[in-house]
């Protein structure tokens, strides 16, 4: 992996940050980063460097990702990858920095490189760490990837949710159905879901002005994404997928009966819309 552009030193180690963009399963040359599988995710990307016989080395590695946090020991060779469970260390970028401020040499020691850990200046490594820390957390909200979408065309109100949709005309002739599916937060509408169900690439958004989770479908398995979306609203996996957006309290209060009953209206008004 490439070595983050903003660097803080402190002897003999450095810290290289970056922000990392993947999208979930975009096309080839498509999105952030063209990662194949359904893998979207961003986050703060924190590199600790040193010379190892006369070279630049990642020693460690903590990827401070929404959804799948993880590190990495020696990541050049041996590359031992831990998971994080956030629902026990919390906030990712939070619980790196309270291991390289106590138990960096240790986590040096173990990556293979104990003599480097051992030269580390621990009144050096604090106010250091204290700028690696603020820059971290400006990357963190400067450079998160969010989407503003418009609220469509055709509104379908649904209990504590609506449906709104447009026909949206893309990039490099893309484009189709988009169903918005919103909700009022702190007494502000909030678009909790997206689902783009265009001609080319059709994909989907979990949370697009919180986390903006995009995951791509495969046409050649998903011919119809309007079809698709609406089967999703109609076998029950709504509630699921604004929890995973970051609305379990929008996603508890969800009338189903009345969703159910409103389907048949978004689907007629699509349908009309797109033969327009």
């Amino acid at each position: 992996m490439d070595i983050g552009g903003a660097k803080i030193s402190c002897a003999p180690v450095c810290f290289a940050l970056q922000y990392r963009d993947i999208d979930g399963g975009a096309p080839h040359g498509q999105g952030a980063e063209g990662q194949g599988g359904n893998d979207a995710d961003q986050g703060v990307c924190l590199q600790v460097i040193g010379n190892v016989d006369g070279k630049e080395r990642e020693l460690l590695r903590f990827e401070c990702l929404d959804n799948r946090p993880h590190y990495h020991y020696d990541p050049e060779n041996t590359n031992v990858r831990v998971m994080l469970d956030p629902t026990v260390t919390g906030n990712p970028l939070r619980w790196t920095m309270t291991q390289l401020r106590k138990k960096l040499p240790a986590m040096l020691g173990r990556a293979g490189y104990e003599q480097i850990g051992l030269q580390i200046d621990p009144s050096l490594l604090m106010p250091a760490l204290d700028e690696v820390e603020a820059k971290a957390c400006e990357m963190a909200v400067g450079k998160r990837r969010t989407v503003r979408h418009n609220r469509g065309t055709d509104i379908i109100e649904a209990g504590n949710i609506r449906f709104g949709l447009e026909v949206r005309t893309a990039g490099q002739g893309d484009g189709g159905m988009a169903i918005h599916v919103m909700g009022d937060i702190a007494g502000q509408e909030i678009e909790l879901l997206a689902f783009d169900c265009f001609r080319i690439y059709p994909h989907y958004h979990y949370g697009p002005r919180y986390k903006n989770e995009r995951i791509y479908l495969d046409k050649t398995l998903v011919p119809d994404p309007f079809k698709w979306a609406v089967d999703q609203f109609r076998s029950g996996r709504l509630p699921a997928m604004l929890a995973r957006a970051g609305y379990p309290t929008v996603a508890a209060a969800l009338d189903e009966g009345l969703i159910a009953r409103k389907l048949p209206e978004v689907e007629e008004r699509a349908q009309a819309m797109m033969r327009a």
